[in-house]
């Protein structure tokens, strides 16, 4: 495979327990602070109450949107994709006679409904008929489609923790081909009690804030969120008369074909998806700035993504922002990408929060402990995934 054509990212929205936009969040890395506390969406009495990373402000501008009464997954990633198509200074009246597609990745999703509809099981049609409806309606992609008028190709990538990350991807393939003029990709999900205590059951869930790559590591704390990414063809770009935020150069997947849950011990499904990415975007390993690393704060995976780092970007700095964020899921690849495009443009990385202690078995692949200044164009954001999904996305700043 040679290398392909750029794809223009005309605008980026994020909404985080970092920040309720991609400026406010990059404000919180940079000053390194970090909102771990007890769940409030859901009961978790002591001592079973983990931190988690919620967003607690009122963060949904109702009033603004067609679809009222969606769940919590689907107004976050509305409200990311405002802000998105803001920062791209485009419309709906813009957008009315384009091919607009919408892909968006999401693991939770309207899945809450569940709980509702198992509950109510056998007491009557008309119990059951509203959260199956509610169910129906609130699909992340669907939502974002009707919002916007979006008549293209609709796609709902559902991955585990690589689905922001494969959706940035494929909505690239899409205006490569020339499938949609624009596209809105990106992830979303909320906080659930079913994975909150499905981590916890896995024994991988830390009990205080998460510390990925410390040697004191014991693994995740759970976070919410979206980011969206408004790509476009080159003649979009220019109808708009605005110079692109950055680019997408390159998206590669591999499956390690491992295990269910845990990472291939010498990394090669990792390796794979690094240099597919780094192919398709016509670059090299020596031109990537700096890595945003998946980072979980789990014993297995942080081993292994280091010894990758290690052996592929000898030296290039790397971090991990779930520290600030939480694992937002199958939001997190699209949030990393949020976040590395806004590092590129700023030209420094944050300190890889709740990294302290070394630990000598990822040595010498250590993150960043303090802000630090980068030069180049080029970054790698990647992410790993249950079932063995490894998605990587070579970006390029637009500055």
């Amino acid at each position: 495979m040679g290398p392909l054509p750029p794809v223009a990212i005309a605008g980026i929205g994020c909404i985080c327990s970092a920040g309720l936009t991609l400026k406010d969040s990059m404000r919180s890395l940079y000053r390194g602070e970090r909102r771990p506390a007890p769940p409030t969406c859901f009961s978790a009495p002591p001592p079973f109450a983990f931190p988690v990373f919620e967003i607690l402000e009122d963060f949904f501008p109702g009033r603004k949107i067609k679809e009222k009464n969606i769940l919590r997954t689907c107004k976050l990633a509305v409200t990311a994709a405002l802000e998105a198509m803001a920062d791209a200074g485009f419309d709906r009246k813009f957008l009315k006679k384009k091919r607009v597609g919408v892909c968006i990745g999401t693991n939770v999703g309207s899945c809450v409904n569940n709980e509702a509809f198992y509950l109510n099981n056998g007491q009557g049609d008309a119990l059951l008929s509203a959260p199956a409806g509610r169910f129906l309606a609130s699909n992340p992609t669907r939502v974002i489609a009707a919002e916007f008028c979006a008549g293209g190709p609709l796609q709902t990538v559902v991955n585990a923790c690589s689905a922001g990350s494969d959706a940035i991807g494929l909505a690239a393939s899409w205006i490569r081909t020339g499938l949609c003029d624009v596209v809105i990709a990106g992830g979303a999900d909320e906080l659930y009690q079913v994975t909150y205590t499905g981590f916890k059951s896995l024994l991988i869930y830390d009990d205080s804030p998460c510390r990925p790559f410390d040697a004191n590591r014991k693994g995740l704390n759970l976070g919410e969120g979206a980011a969206i990414f408004i790509l476009t063809s080159e003649k979009i770009q220019q109808e708009a008369r605005q110079k692109p935020r950055g680019f997408v150069l390159g998206y590669g997947c591999a499956t390690d074909a491992y295990h269910p849950t845990k990472t291939r011990p010498d990394g090669l499904g990792l390796k794979m998806a690094i240099q597919e990415a780094v192919e398709a975007g016509g670059t090299t390993l020596a031109e990537i700035a700096f890595v945003s690393a998946h980072g979980t704060g789990t014993r297995d995976n942080d081993l292994i993504e280091s010894r990758v780092l290690n052996d592929l970007l000898p030296g290039v700095p790397f971090f991990s922002t779930k520290g600030y964020t939480g694992h937002t899921l199958g939001a997190s690849g699209a949030i990393a990408a949020a976040f590395t495009v806004a590092c590129l443009e700023e030209g420094r990385i944050p300190a890889s929060a709740g990294f302290s202690t070394p630990d000598p078995e990822l040595a010498p692949a250590y993150p960043v402990r303090r802000n630090f200044s980068i030069s180049g164009r080029i970054a790698l954001s990647e992410t790993l995934a249950f079932g063995g999904s490894n998605a990587v996305l070579i970006l390029e700043t637009g500055k």
